[in-house]
């Protein structure tokens, strides 16, 4: 992913009123965040509980989205619907997001299952375990880094519909 200053993500959201964006606090670790090694970005605002954030590249652009957590909990524990990591050491929640546009002011949202802390990027580069004897697991990794750009470009792209 591209290296994003503040003002570009401050103006990529699509879904959030003006208030929401001038109110967001950026990551703790903004300053330090290794590019190269996410998809996407994604955080928990530290002033508002269960709001949270990400930023995804889309067709050569950067679409912003706010999400909600999602009150409750679920009764077994869910796998997370980017990254689908099956041994994660890490909790995955719902998080619901209002459409952009019309749809997004008549109450449309769109809900996920994401990791908690938006650990996808790093989950997916980890080495997969060895299938069968022959198993590429480069390319497995590979595939998984690819898919994991593939939802959550289809999440956003499902929350620009109608923006």
């Amino acid at each position: 992913m591209l290296a994003l200053d503040e003002k570009t993500i401050r103006a990529s959201f699509v879904n959030a009123s003006r208030k929401e964006v001038s109110d967001m606090t950026l990551p703790v670790d903004f300053d330090e965040i290794d590019w190269d090694k996410i998809d996407y970005l994604g955080w928990c605002d530290r002033k508002f509980a269960r709001r949270a954030y990400i930023v995804v590249p889309v067709d050569g652009r950067f679409v912003g989205i706010l999400l909600k957590q999602a009150d409750g909990s679920a009764r077994s524990r869910p796998q997370c619907s980017w990254c689908e990591d099956v041994h994660l050491p890490n909790d995955v929640v719902l998080y619901v997001a209002r459409r952009g546009g019309a749809a997004g002011r008549n109450g449309d949202t769109v809900g996920t299952l994401i990791c908690a802390e938006f650990q996808c990027s790093a989950n997916v580069r980890k080495t997969p375990r060895m299938a069968y004897i022959g198993f590429d697991v480069e390319a497995a990794r590979e595939k998984r880094i690819a898919t994991l750009r593939e939802r959550a470009d289809t999440f956003a792209t499902g929350i620009l519909q109608d923006s």
